[in-house]
């Protein structure tokens, strides 16, 4: 098992951290609007303070890093090939949730994910039976997500992605783009799932001048930059009045393909599509389709499916299409709140407290 890039960065700094639990929550909960379960960890059935707590190896100094937080826990520090093999004592897993691990580890009863992302955690069966607490890191990485957003809403309104290709060529051209050069105030923004991330979007969108509608399957509340919240249903017909669609759902068996050839017929072709949430929401060929049939404008990416995207997929030549590699999350910010938030969640657990940014595992997120 390979650790990704966010992992190992989080780890690396972590390692390094010195943050005090009295200093770290208040900031973190506040700035990111945070949630705490509505009842303390110590309710849950088979709570106990933690024996063994399980990481990973992949930057020396992390147990030493988190010891302060359960200063009586026995920290398992393990190498990635191996870490399967040593679950088997821990009570508590920190970056990991694999089927192996889970097998190995029939104690576990508590996953703290370092990413926002739970789909391929909450698929595996063990966690569902034997109702295993999983937190994430909802929200956190809303704002910078955000920007990416609107950096591809902007890119393809100015026609920045065709003067960039052009440039390589030393071509001068003032002539206009196409279908480019668009004003976004007064244009509909579609937010596909009103979440952590689609709120942040939706508040840049509207501070840009935008008309912002939105999808939530929790109900239709949300806040006052939104024009309108619908339920999922009412997908297509909001799709088919927007001129910017922007996926930040989560992944589950609902979402799963719901931007197929029908989804994409229902949009403008003025309209942009744009994916910073998980590429299996979306049926590629599809996608693909709709493109070259110039069904719509174009589209902003930073996940497809399949992920990394192979030299000679018919994407990477489809009309109109700015891709990122999957770095929506990154910036220059490190990961100062989200070694808060393990830190604080830590402290929590150990001490039977609400927990923060519980996962829903009967909805997937």
């Amino acid at each position: 098992m390979k650790a990704n890039g966010l992992l190992v960065a989080l780890f690396a700094v972590l390692a390094t951290a010195q943050v005090e639990a009295a200093d770290a929550p208040a900031s973190v909960i506040e700035h990111y609007g945070l949630e705490q379960a509505e009842k303390p960890v110590s309710e849950r059935a088979g709570w106990h303070k933690p024996k063994s707590i399980l990481v990973g190896s992949f930057i020396p100094g992390v147990a030493e890093a988190l010891k302060s937080a359960a200063p009586d826990a026995e920290f398992i520090v393990a190498n990635p090939a191996d870490i399967a093999k040593q679950a088997a004592k821990a009570d508590v897993v920190i970056g990991f949730c694999t089927p192996e691990v889970l097998a190995a580890g029939k104690s576990i009863r508590w996953i703290q994910l370092v990413t926002a992302g739970v789909e391929n955690c909450v698929s595996i069966p063990a966690v569902r039976e034997r109702d295993i607490l999983v937190t994430n890191m909802q929200r956190i990485g809303g704002p910078i997500i955000a920007e990416h957003v609107m950096a591809m809403v902007l890119g393809f309104t100015r026609g920045i992605d065709v003067y960039v290709a052009a440039q390589p060529r030393a071509e001068w051209r003032r002539s206009t783009p196409a279908g480019r050069m668009e004003v976004i105030d007064g244009k509909t923004m579609l937010v596909v799932g009103l979440g952590g991330i689609g709120s942040e979007v939706a508040k840049r969108a509207h501070a840009l001048g935008m008309k912002v509608v939105a999808t939530r399957a929790s109900g239709r509340t949300g806040p006052d930059f939104v024009s309108y919240v619908g339920l999922p249903d009412e997908l297509p017909k909001l799709a088919s009045e927007a001129d910017f669609v922007v996926n930040t759902a989560p992944l589950t068996p609902q979402t799963t393909g719901i931007f197929d050839a029908a989804f994409f017929a229902k949009m403008k072709p003025t309209a942009y599509f744009i994916n910073v949430a998980r590429g299996k929401s979306v049926v590629t060929s599809a996608l693909v389709e709709a493109l070259n049939g110039k069904k719509i404008a174009g589209a902003g990416l930073d996940v497809t499916d399949p992920e990394p995207l192979p030299p000679d997929h018919p994407l990477w030549k489809a009309a109109n299409v700015i891709i990122t590699p999957h770095v929506a999350n990154d910036s220059d910010l490190g990961y100062d709140a989200q070694i808060k938030v393990v830190q604080e969640n830590l402290r929590r657990y150990v001490a039977g407290e609400r927990m923060l940014s519980v996962v829903d595992v009967s909805k997937g997120y």
